[in-house]
């Protein structure tokens, strides 16, 4: 569809009627709850469900969401590779480079195989899907190989949300019409494949109540070792008429924690030549004149690289962001539910692609209804697994760019999140008489009583002792500022505050906080402003 008209000025009477056209195919090939369609202007950017009327008003009020040129949250279809004219067909073969993908993800095992050290599991892995990357799609199929016909179906099944069920019903009818198809029977199968690249999660079974996870030692429990819970939904037994006895059908966990792991994904970025420069990018082509703008340019990268100099020696070493907020996924705000994925932000990309949605990495999937709250430190467990077995051990990687095998250690820098999730991951209190995490027991703090709020007024404690507004009285609480600014707390102050520090999770345990935090702080550095540059993690 022709959409230069978005770009009109927004009181033109061709732009208003662009506005109606674009409703009316919103509302008839797109996918309505009810009345009502994402609103894509400027200021709700499809993250707001309104009306016809609102909608309409709003975007020649404020015009359309910058980038949003292809209208896939309205019913348009995104453009596909196959509807590429034949004059760029080469360009067509570049986007199913399944040979190249499959030698970038397996580039050790090829190494290994050619001096007999592969390793079996691995090279039996890729010599299967090599067999399956050759295989025609049917006699005489140019464009799609099987392996890379099931990417391609398995992409559609995951951005569309087709259930296992239809999947699996969707390959046998395809296999009815076209008997010479070469694909799997049913979505195990097809999972099966996914799996072998690389591109697989794993699931793990959660306390209902946020007390534990089934994991490692506890991972054949039936019930909560904290609050007795059962580990499975529990539905109305029906009775077998021949025995008379309660007939049992498969277990569903009450609670599914997923974890997408990071190692084999940061062992990909550097098999992949395209990748694997951009990961060098901070320390090889930056520009170094003293201005800000790269993380690596911050005085919190080189007081790092002063501490940890083994670290800093080797450039391909992963700087990482950890952000986490809830969202409801069920696209309606009348239904209260939360579920909280955790990001992984690679910051030794240039700027322009550490911050970009196809380079950040979904780490955990931790379920709603509820908000975890504190209990987050129970569902952060695999993750900082990780995190600790690439900063104290590493992991053999292979560089494809420089033709070797080096040990690749990461380390957490910094978190971003908002002030909610803020107090989640840090164990900080956000709210009440001692909320700023800078000036500690030092917060000035005012109950309001008529708002029933809490009104901060000590914030001038940090100008400068010779500022006019220390002395000025009447535009802030009646009184003189003289106090100097509070000292930051440091890290062996905190060791030391928590040394004796227990948690208690779970909804069902009365938990017993500190005014300043909690025991496992996972993640204290840069978050509460600290002068602190490396993560540290107390068991």
């Amino acid at each position: 569809m022709d959409k230069a008209w978005t770009k009109l000025p927004r009181h033109w009477n061709k732009y208003r009627k662009g506005v109606r056209n674009f409703l009316d195919f919103a509302y008839t090939k797109g996918r309505p709850q009810g009345r009502e369609i994402s609103c894509p202007c400027a200021h709700c950017a499809n993250c707001k469900w309104e009306r016809r009327h609102v909608v309409r008003d709003q975007l020649i009020a404020a015009g359309f969401v910058e980038g949003y040129d292809i209208w896939v949250n309205h019913g348009e279809d995104i453009p596909s590779p196959m509807k590429i004219d034949k004059d760029t067909k080469a360009q067509e073969s570049s986007l199913d480079d399944i040979d190249g993908l499959l030698y970038d993800t397996f580039r050790n095992v090829v190494e290994a195989e050619e001096s007999s050290e592969a390793p079996n599991e691995d090279a039996r892995k890729f010599y299967k899907l090599i067999n399956e990357a050759k295989q025609e799609l049917y006699p005489g199929c140019e464009s799609f190989s099987t392996l890379s016909f099931i990417i391609r179906l398995y992409l559609l099944k995951c951005l569309h949300g087709w259930s296992n069920a239809s999947f699996t019903s969707l390959l046998e009818l395809l296999k009815e019409a076209i008997p010479e198809l070469n694909i799997p029977e049913s979505f195990n199968k097809t999972k099966g494949m996914i799996s072998d690249l690389g591109l697989d999660y794993k699931k793990i079974h959660a306390c209902p109540n946020d007390c534990m996870l089934y994991w490692k030692e506890h991972e054949n429990d039936n019930s909560c070792n904290i609050c007795k819970a059962s580990r499975w939904k529990e539905f109305p037994h029906v009775e077998s008429e021949s025995s008379g006895h309660a007939k049992y059908d498969h277990k569903i966990p009450a609670k599914v924690l997923r974890h997408f792991p990071l190692i084999p994904r940061f062992q990909r970025l550097f098999m992949c030549s395209k990748t694997t420069k951009e990961m060098r990018w901070h320390e090889e082509e930056r520009s170094k004149d003293g201005k800000l703008r790269h993380p690596a340019d911050g005085q919190a990268w080189k007081d790092f690289d002063r501490l940890h100099h083994d670290f800093a020696s080797e450039p391909r070493n992963i700087r990482l962001g950890l952000s986490s907020d809830d969202f409801n996924p069920f696209r309606t705000m009348s239904l209260s539910h939360s579920t909280w994925p955790v990001m992984m932000v690679v910051y030794n990309y240039p700027p322009w692609l550490s911050m970009k949605s196809e380079y950040t990495m979904l780490s955990l999937l931790i379920p709603g209804p509820q908000s975890p709250g504190n209990d987050i430190d129970v569902y952060l467990q695999p993750l900082i697994e990780e995190l600790k077995e690439l900063w104290e051990l590493g992991v053999d990687t292979y560089d494809a760019s420089k033709n070797q095998t080096f040990k690749i250690r990461d380390a957490l820098l910094w978190t971003i999140s908002d002030y909610p999730g803020y107090a989640m991951l840090s164990g900080w209190r956000t709210k009440g008489k001692f909320a700023c995490a800078c000036c500690n027991h030092n917060t000035k703090s005012s109950y309001l009583k008529n708002s029933h709020n809490m009104c901060y007024m000590g914030h001038r404690v940090f100008l400068p002792m010779s500022h006019a507004w220390r002395l000025n009285k009447r535009s802030f609480n009646g009184k003189k500022e003289l106090r100097s600014a509070p000292s930051l707390l440091k890290g062996t102050e905190i060791v030391e505050t928590l040394k004796d520090f227990e948690n208690e999770f779970g909804k069902k345990r009365r938990r017993k906080e500190m005014v300043h935090g909690r025991k496992n702080q996972y993640f204290l550095s840069y978050l509460i402003g600290l002068k602190i540059h490396y993560v540290i993690i107390l068991m």
